[in-house]
């Protein structure tokens, strides 16, 4: 008679297996074990919720011969959603299910019991077939995760039993003769990979033989340093067995060898000047103090790991080259070492850094002011050039970013700067015409002449509130806005040429959020797009502090600066968008909008660089009405922001670009954006405290001339 193995799966609805469930339930030495409303309620707590037919799937017993049980099991869809959802994302869903079609065998049930059940249970194949003569015994419990009831068991039975109680539902086959020359075809029929433990020379090198024969990759794991070793005959059929390391040995000689006369041989194959000092030394000791050579549980686990990968990638049509390879952990541990803590997140004790300033006279604080202003990342994207009685600011091609389509965000930042010049003149008195050109390398630039009465008290009673405007990016409250509130910050944009959207009402903030928050991941998500981001990024003691952004001033909480760490990583991002999948990128952006007290959409007409201008100039004014009415400010740029066609859509991010023209055409509609105008910038307003630590400004962009009235953004290049 042949030993139980598998467990028999019974449905109820089925006439038959219903009424062997009967006749078990009759049986009173066999017990029935029922958690099948445990195992559907977390079948509902999984995400994405499951399907409804997949919860309305009718249950199964699984009996257990050897335990004399039955056990009652999800059906078997049900089952595997459960079981194998955990390994999601390290194995996707649809990476599962091509893993499933294939059929593995493992020759070897001592180091092979754990490569076994680990292929099983990480879901790697869809049937396994096992082969060992052998019997467990005591001795075999030191690296065999069998127990003291298996003694005497077929160890391919015993691994088998234990896949079962694992997983009733995969096909196990069982060859308790083990490998020889009649077992062998049968083995190796119609098997995807071949995973060979063996402790017979001549049996490893048979079986490769055979599979080389088939096209079968062989995999094997020796525990020993962590040995790895991978033969692709799938896709090197001419590739000799074990690497060539037998040499020119007849393969046919080597059953009637003696085990002295195989030593060489062993010894060449397990490359004996590699081995460990410890494995090396017990070899000799063998028939001597030893009686056969160690192997250690922990090496065998890893080895199992090492293999598990390998099928995996195989599986997947993932590169793995034939060769061989170890995981040394004794070597690893002595290369221990104290973590990286470059970039850790240490709250800010220090009185924060004003913002760089010019010594000098009127035009020292012109350039000041215009260094005051904001701009996409904090790239500062200009050249400041003074002469005797003049201030140019132009647009620094250098600086420039995919999402500064056409320097377009640029202009908003010469635009600010430009209305920071003027406000700073006025408090100076020397308030003087401004020409907006293109000259030079310069896209667009600006330049205002000084003069000795030029004065402006609306302008001027803006200039300490214009050098203590900040980007504070706290997520504050949503405190409705007034009447007032809404007047100023209307009058600000239509002073200046541009025209002002608020979004005030909670479900108007709501789908705001929703646009943004998926813009956000979009940017996350596209590899330029994500290392521009974060390249803005500074940390403390990074190079250039004097650009880009301050981590501290993200104003983000400890567990937030460490997700940082992650977020920062493009293969991260690469591996999301395989999966069309981080929608929590966008979260942080959907909280910070979420509350906020209102979203100022500031809109020009036209779309050239100097309504883009205009529009920069009037972004600063509201964004100084809004801190002078006690609101925080944040900008806020979608990545599709300044993008006015398809094919700018499509520059901004191929893969994503139908969903950026879909969202932002719901942003448009929002925000009533008329035809033939566009958006400069929004701004975030909520409740908050005030940031941790300003922006920096880089004193470099500032060029002077002081005995020539030329402007030195006309001669050139900069």
């Amino acid at each position: 008679m042949q030993t139980a193995y598998t467990a028999r799966v019974l449905d109820p609805t089925n006439p038959a297996d219903n009424a062997r469930l009967d006749e078990l339930r009759a049986d009173p030495d066999i017990d029935f074990l029922d958690d099948h409303e445990a195992q559907l309620e977390s079948l509902r707590a999984l995400r994405p919720a499951p399907a409804e037919e997949l919860l309305r799937e009718k249950p199964r017993w699984a009996y257990y011969p050897w335990r004399r049980a039955v056990v009652a099991v999800l059906g078997p869809r049900g089952f595997q959603a459960l079981r194998l959802d955990r390994n999601r994302n390290n194995i996707t869903a649809a990476e599962q299910t091509t893993l499933s079609a294939l059929t593995i065998g493992v020759a070897g049930l001592s180091v092979g019991h754990v490569i076994a059940h680990t292929l099983a249970a990480q879901g790697l194949c869809g049937k396994l077939r096992l082969a060992d003569f052998d019997h467990l015994e005591l001795s075999n419990l030191n690296r065999v995760p069998a127990t003291v009831f298996d003694l005497g068991i077929n160890k391919a039975v015993v691994a088998a039993r234990r896949i079962a109680e694992l997983d009733p539902y995969l096909p196990v086959e069982v060859l308790d003769t083990g490998l020889n020359a009649e077992t062998l075809d049968d083995f190796v029929k119609g098997l995807d990979i071949a995973v060979e433990e063996c402790d017979s020379l001549d049996i490893k090198a048979l079986l490769r033989i055979a599979a080389r024969d088939r096209q079968i990759p062989v995999l094997m794991a020796t525990s020993d340093r962590g040995i790895i070793d991978v033969e692709r005959f799938d896709k090197e059929p001419e590739r000799p067995i074990l690497h060539g390391l037998l040499g020119d040995l007849d393969i046919g000689l080597l059953p009637g060898m003696t085990s002295r006369e195989k030593i060489p041989h062993v010894l060449r194959h397990l490359e004996a000047e590699r081995l460990s000092p410890r494995t090396a030394a017990s070899l000799i000791e063998i028939d001597r103090s030893l009686s056969t050579w160690p192997q250690l549980a922990s090496d065998v686990i890893i080895g199992a790991a090492a293999i598990a990968e390998a099928v995996r990638r195989i599986g997947l049509g993932e590169q793995l080259r034939s060769g061989r390879s170890r995981i040394d952990v004794n070597w690893a541990l002595g290369q221990i070492h104290e973590p990286d803590m470059a970039h850790r997140y240490e709250p800010t004790t220090d009185e924060p850094n004003t913002p760089q300033a010019l010594d000098g006279g009127p035009l020292e604080h012109l350039a000041t002011a215009a260094m005051r202003a904001p701009s996409g990342g904090n790239t500062q994207p200009w050249q400041i050039a003074l002469t005797e009685d003049s201030i140019t600011v132009g647009i620094d091609p250098d600086h420039t970013s995919t999402m500064d389509l056409k320097f377009r965000g640029s202009a908003v930042a010469l635009g600010a700067a430009l209305l920071n010049i003027k406000i700073a003149a006025a408090e100076h008195h020397v308030l003087g015409p401004v020409t907006v050109t293109a000259a030079g390398s310069a896209p667009l630039q600006a330049t205002m002449r000084i003069t000795d009465d030029g004065n402006d008290p609306a302008l001027a009673q803006l200039y300490q509130s214009m050098l203590a405007r900040e980007s504070n990016r706290h997520h504050g409250t949503p405190k409705p806005l007034d009447d007032a509130t809404i007047t100023a910050l209307t009058d600000a944009a239509e002073t200046h040429g541009a025209r002002l959207q608020l979004l005030t009402q909670r479900g108007d903030i709501a789908q705001a959020a929703t646009i943004l928050a998926a813009a956000d991941r979009v940017r996350f998500l596209t590899p330029r797009l994500h290392q521009e981001m974060i390249s803005e990024l500074r940390w403390p003691g990074d190079p250039d502090p004097d650009t880009g952004i301050d981590v501290r001033s993200l104003e983000f909480d400890p567990g937030e600066m460490a997700v940082l760490d992650v977020l920062r990583r493009p293969d991260v991002m690469e591996q999301l968008a395989e999966w069309d999948a981080g929608s929590a990128l966008g979260d942080d952006m959907r909280d910070r909008v979420l509350a906020s007290s209102a979203l100022a959409v500031v809109t020009v007409t036209g779309n050239d660089l100097r309504a883009y201008a205009t529009g920069g100039s009037a972004v600063e004014a509201v964004w100084i009405a809004a801190q002078q009415q006690g609101f925080g400010v944040q900008p806020v740029s979608p990545v599709f922001l300044y993008a006015q066609t398809a094919t700018e859509l499509e520059e901004l991010s191929a893969p994503f670009a139908t969903e950026l023209a879909e969202l932002q055409s719901e942003f448009n509609v929002l925000t009533q954006l008329r035809p033939g105008d566009s958006i400069a910038l929004i701004l975030r307003l909520a409740v908050a405290p005030p940031a941790s630590l300003p922006s920096r400004r880089s004193t470099s962009r500032v060029q002077t001339s002081a005995t020539t009235t030329t402007h030195p953004l006309s001669r050139g290049p900069w």
